[in-house]
């Protein structure tokens, strides 16, 4: 698979088989993802991956505080700007959109979108996770080396025939997430990623993206 087909067949995948993932193949992934860059070298990433029992216990645990209408954490980080203006706001409209639309989920269906938000907790029934942590005193550089990190990975996963399915709704549970996994606490999470084969069984739409004309600006002589 060359880069283009990575990056283009990338996506977040929302059903995974229970097919395992070998440690080997995370652990080259993750080494090579090392790699990605970061400003003087910072390398402000922090990850945990978790597979088998103590992965299944933590989706338990998120699960059930969900499902019983526990309050949500937190996050110490602001997701979005509290007023989106166009055309984020519209882009962001259209995703739930046809995400809820492609699950027969009506808008005004409250309960009903809870539980399909559930599946994040489950990690889609994906076999393995990796958990990312930042340090609370980096700044927006460090947090954009962040992104680029995570992107690395992912792609990389691709390499190796897995999908992911990258999720900032553990943050939303973040207090267990670090009962179970007890990081230093100068560490935050930023999100969770579900790592697995994908489910063919599983529908799935594909979002759209962008014109070229409405995220890039040609500056000079382009043949």
């Amino acid at each position: 698979m060359n880069v283009y087909e990575a990056v283009q067949s990338r996506r977040a995948v929302r059903g995974f088989t229970d097919e395992p993932v070998r440690v080997d193949v995370l652990e080259r992934v993750l080494s090579a993802a090392a790699w990605a860059p970061s400003g003087s070298n910072l390398q402000p990433w922090h990850s945990y991956v978790v597979t088998g029992a103590p992965l299944e216990q933590l989706k338990k645990v998120a699960v059930e505080r969900v499902a019983a209408g526990e309050p949500w954490d937190e996050r110490e980080f602001q997701m979005y700007p509290p007023q989106l203006v166009s055309p984020y706001r519209e882009r962001r409209s259209r995703f739930g959109r046809e995400r809820y639309t492609a699950l027969g989920i009506a808008r005004e269906d409250w309960e009903a979108r809870q539980r399909a938000a559930i599946g994040n907790w489950e990690c889609f029934g994906a076999p393995a996770a990796l958990f990312c942590f930042i340090d609370r005193g980096m700044g927006r550089p460090q947090w954009a080396d962040l992104g680029m990190y995570l992107q690395t990975v992912m792609l990389l996963l691709r390499a190796e025939g897995l999908h992911s399915c990258p999720q900032m709704a553990w943050s939303q549970v973040r207090k267990s997430v670090e009962e179970a996994l007890t990081p230093p606490v100068e560490l935050m999470l930023f999100c969770g990623m579900s790592i697995g084969y994908e489910d063919p069984a599983v529908d799935y739409i594909r979002t759209m993206r962008a014109p070229l004309a409405e995220t890039v600006t040609f500056v000079g002589d382009v043949d």
